[in-house]
């Protein structure tokens, strides 16, 4: 006996694929929807928890700046304190400054240079004076320049030829000067006295070494 399928055998194949395929495909999708919001929520957690870093490093900061202009307005009371101190220092080194002046200038006046006139105002003093020659002028700048810690950059402002009498019958050529230099604080001048001091020191090292080097 022959038995014949006269069932759509081939459609309920094809639709059995189909069944198939569409399950895949939602499964799939499915499985998609699960991974992409595994990956969202975990980006929305890292979001979250970098925002609360944020937020601890701002208050941070903020504590840091209001430290930091804290320690700038003590600097700054403190940079007028000092200064307070040395202008009281100086106040007080001034009053000796002209007796500083008379002695020092004593010592560095070389002979033929007379005193005419002086005028000090703050530091800056004015000499007005008479040389018996250019080069007693000179003398006086080297030695107020090189010899003691209590000058500084002396210079020549004026100086012109004149005459002075020495008896009713004679006259002297002499040179009319004025010069400016200025008077050294009692800190400044130690402290180049110290350093001229150092490097007086390095000069005889120095000296001393080439006098006991061994000659060839």
């Amino acid at each position: 006996m022959i038995l014949i399928n006269l069932l759509p055998h081939r459609e309920a194949a094809r639709k059995k694929r189909k069944d198939v395929f569409n399950l895949a495909l939602a499964a799939a999708a499915l499985l998609g929807g699960l991974i992409a919001g595994t990956v969202y929520l975990s980006y929305e957690a890292a979001i979250s928890q970098q925002q609360s870093n944020n937020f601890v490093l701002e208050t941070e900061i903020k504590k840091l700046e209001g430290q930091i202009k804290d320690i700038a307005g003590l600097e700054t009371e403190i940079a007028a304190l000092r200064a307070r101190q040395q202008a009281v220092e100086d106040l007080q080194s001034d009053r000796n400054l002209p007796v500083h002046l008379l002695s020092e200038l004593v010592l560095q006046l070389p002979d033929g240079v007379f005193i005419n006139k002086m005028v000090q105002q703050d530091q800056q003093v004015l000499i007005t004076g008479v040389a018996q020659s250019n080069e007693r002028v000179s003398e006086l700048l080297r030695n107020l320049a090189n010899n003691t810690p209590w000058f500084s950059k002396p210079e020549l402002i004026e100086i012109s030829a004149g005459s002075t009498a020495i008896s009713p019958k004679e006259q002297r050529r002499t040179f009319n000067f004025n010069v400016k230099v200025k008077l050294m604080r009692a800190s400044e001048a130690e402290q180049l006295a110290a350093k001229q001091a150092e490097t007086s020191a390095s000069s005889a090292s120095a000296s001393a070494a080439v006098a006991s080097a061994p000659k060839l």
